[in-house]
This record gives structure tokens, sequence and C-alpha cells, in this order.
């Protein structure tokens, strides 16, 4: 079959493509539209409506309750669950916020790149108004409605200095520093216990610079990473490098050229990009029906085939693919593919720059690793984040978190319970969706473990 396909011509190539995807996903709308005629005979869920309201505690016992860790849309996801089932829960966030990182750590111009079905918490649709790829902005006003309507109230501006497992109790107890109204004082040292953690702190809880990069404390211009970048209104008719080709990269590159920057990008590896749609779908969402029904191999052949067709050959512009598709690459290295916002159409018309791997900054610019060199007046880092984990909890993490202070199971889909009661929510390397694949799984765990009776309703609950 491999031998096949690519023994097709370009036109051959482009009727093949067409007609394969449009048939599988033809066959996946009349499956799912199936499912759906089948549903409603049965016993459906309560509305959301019915969902939004707090529902009775089903324990008045102190110790029987979660704590949440991180306010963010996992955490946020989390305590819906929960109240949904009526299980007690307190959410601790160190900022002063929900969502701090969207709403502090993040680029005006940013907007989902997937659509808003794959980016939904359980029981709240995005409205209808908003668009295929929701803003930035209407994240956030989606997230505040959120916990207004499920009337989550996370204990703001409490930071986790340590969380352990006591044997005696059976519990965790999370010790934290308070500023704010829940310190009442100048700064509090707090103790919540619990007989279930969650850590939904996420893999973007620190932002990752090269310290170690020869030269960088020798430059003279500035330099930030891409959490303290806004636009590029202080960067016009500047020459700017940005280290790093990940999506962010890429759509920070783009705007800086958008605000008249001389914009540069470092791709030092081989990289997928790929269509932001097919077929007027989220590229996502084509990918996800079609690996219900085809092989991984095949999909992954199928994306970057449409994507050559319709972006054009990348290795011409100095962007070489890897060897390896897309979504295996995502599934075993974690490495996740561009999704093109237009970035690549500025490469193609030379508007910005593709250079290979730095070797050195220097005073006024960058030596790469080709032996070229440049003049820059700013450097942006796009080189990613980190989990804080590993820095306060104290039990359980060498069984659970490897040293990237990420769950050691993510890969085989392991990654959201622990023992003792430990949980993960939002750190299996999948986005939003996988948060929220991560909050259902706990709540029902914790509810049908030690509350429920056996009548108790399986999942989904958030369909």
């Amino acid at each position: 079959m491999r031998d096949l396909i690519a023994s097709l011509s370009y036109s051959s190539m482009q009727v093949f493509l067409s007609t394969v995807t449009r048939y599988f996903l033809s066959v996946l709308h009349l499956s799912i539209a199936s499912r759906h005629a089948s549903a409603s005979t049965q016993t459906e869920e309560p509305p959301v409506e019915a969902a939004s309201a707090p529902r009775p505690m089903v324990s008045s016992n102190p110790f029987d309750r979660v704590i949440i860790v991180g306010a963010g849309p996992s955490g946020l996801a989390t305590a819906a669950c929960l109240q949904r089932r009526g299980v007690p829960f307190v959410i601790l966030e160190r900022a002063g916020c929900m969502a701090s990182l969207w709403k502090e750590h993040t680029y005006d111009r940013l907007k989902m790149h997937l659509s808003k079905e794959s980016c939904r918490l359980p029981f709240m649709d995005f409205p209808e108004k908003y668009p295929t790829f929701v803003t930035r902005q209407q994240f956030i006003d989606y997230m505040e409605d959120y916990a207004k309507t499920f009337s989550i109230q996370p204990r703001y501006n409490e930071t986790v200095q340590t969380a352990s497992f006591d044997e005696a109790s059976q519990t965790w107890c999370v010790q934290t520093t308070a500023v704010g109204p829940f310190a009442e004082g100048p700064r509090r040292k707090l103790t919540h216990q619990g007989r279930w953690l969650v850590v939904a702190t996420g893999e973007n809880a620190e932002m990752v610079l090269p310290d170690d990069m020869p030269g960088l404390n020798e430059f003279k211009g500035g330099y930030v990473h891409s959490s303290q970048y806004r636009n590029g209104k202080a960067y016009t008719g500047k020459k700017v490098l940005v280290v790093g080709s990940g999506n962010s990269g890429m759509e920070i590159a783009l705007d800086l050229t958008n605000f008249g920057a001389d914009a540069s990008i470092v791709v030092r590896s081989p990289v997928h990009i790929l269509t932001l749609e097919m077929f007027g779908m989220s590229t996502f969402s084509v990918a996800m029906r079609l690996l219900k029904r085809l092989p991984m191999w095949l999909v992954d052949y199928l994306l970057v085939a449409y994507s050559r067709l319709v972006l054009g050959d990348t290795a011409a512009v100095g962007i070489e693919r890897p060897k390896v598709g897309p979504l295996e690459l995502k599934c075993k290295m974690g490495k996740t593919p561009v999704l093109d916002v237009g970035a690549l159409q500025r490469i193609q018309a030379g508007d910005i720059k593709v250079r290979p791997a730095v070797e050195r900054v220097m005073e006024t610019g960058v030596r790469f690793k080709d032996g070229s060199s440049a003049h820059f007046d700013a450097l942006i880092f796009c080189t990613g984040y980190k989990s804080t984990v590993l820095h306060w909890l104290k039990q359980d993490k060498e069984r659970f978190f490897g040293t990237d202070s990420l769950p050691i199971g993510r890969a085989c889909g392991q990654s959201w319970k622990g023992k003792n009661g430990l949980y993960v929510a939002g750190m299996c390397n999948k986005g939003i969706l996988g948060g929220t694949t991560d909050a259902e799984r706990i709540a029902h765990h914790v509810y049908t473990t030690h509350f429920a009776k056996p009548t108790a309703l399986p999942l989904p609950l958030s369909s």
C-alpha cells in the first residue's frame, strides 16, 4: 500500500488525497449521526442547565474533599466535574486570577489552533457566535463565564510550598503561603488537608530560557521569553531574531513582520508544518476522525501530502520535514506540528528569514552554526515551558513524575492517576481536550471508589 501511494504522480496524488479523505469523512459523519440517533432512545444525561447548580455534598467530613492545585482550564474542568457529583473541593491558585497563563503570559494575536469543539470544557459549549478558532480574549471570557456558571471560587494568591501524604490520617497535607484576603495579614502560612490531591498546574507553569547559551549575558540588545511578548509595536524597524520554530515562534515571527520588524527565525531541526484547515474543518478534527478508521501512518501521509499540495515544499525555504509523521512524532516524542496561520507564506516571500541553530550570541548580533552571523537588536526566545510540580510535591513523585516534572505514563494514557489519591489533570500532552478527559476520569474515579452506590452512572458525563 505504501509503495503504491509513493508511485502516484502529482496530479494523481491530488485526486487520490481528495477522494480518500472525503470518503472517510462522509463515512464518519454517517456513523456519528447514527450514534446520535440511537442515543436519543436511551436515558439522557441531565441537561447542562441542571449541571450548573451546585449539587448536595456527598459528605460532611472535612477530610473528604479534593485539593486542586491550579485554576487553569484543567483545574476548572476538574472542579465542575466534581461539583456535578457533589464531591467537595478547594482550588489553590498562586496567581491573582484564574487562567493566569492565558491572561498574563500570552500574546495579543493568539488564536486557538484547534476548533472550539476541541477546546470546550465539560458541560458547557462556546457561544454560537464565536468563530471556529476562538481568540485569546474569547477563551478567557469563556473560562470566566464557566467559573461563574458552576460557582467555582478559587483561593487566589495562595502558593503551594509542599504537598505530602500523611499515612496516619490517609490524607494529603498541603502547605501554602497566602497573600491577600485569604491570608488575614500581609503573608500567612496555611495548611489544607484532603483525601485527594489533583495536580492541575499544567505543563507550562514556568518559562524556560537558555541561560547557558554562550554569550547571552554579553548581548547589548534586549531579549524576552515568548510569555513576556504581547505584540510587535516596540519592535517596528528593528532586526529581531526569534529562537524557536514551534507554533508560538512562527506566529510571533509573523506578528513582528506585520508590525514592520525585520524578523528572522531559528529552525535548528526538522519540523512539520501543516495547514490549519482541511476541507473546511480544522486539521486536528479531520485527523481525529480519520484515525477512527485508518492506521496512523496513513493519516500522517494524508496530512503531509495535503499540506505539501497547499503550502508547497518547505525544504525549499530551509525547513526540512521529519522522517516520522506528525501524529507519530507527537505520540512518541511529544513534539507538536506547526499549524500554519500565515507565517510560511511570509517566509516564502522572503519577509521572514530562516536561520540555522545559534552557536554564540555576540554583543550586537548572533553567530550561527553554519558560520554565518547577523546583527540583531532584540531576541525573542520561544523555547517553551516546564512543569514545577517536583518543587513542591514531596511524596510519590519519583514513581509518577520524571525528571522533566511530567507524568511518566503519559505516553501510554496513564498520566492521570497515581497512588494514595494523587491525580494529575492536563499534563498528558494532549492540550485542553486531554485536560478535560483527565478531569472527567478523576471525578468519576473519586466518586465511584468512595461515595457512589452500585448504580452510579459510568462515564462519559460531559456529552
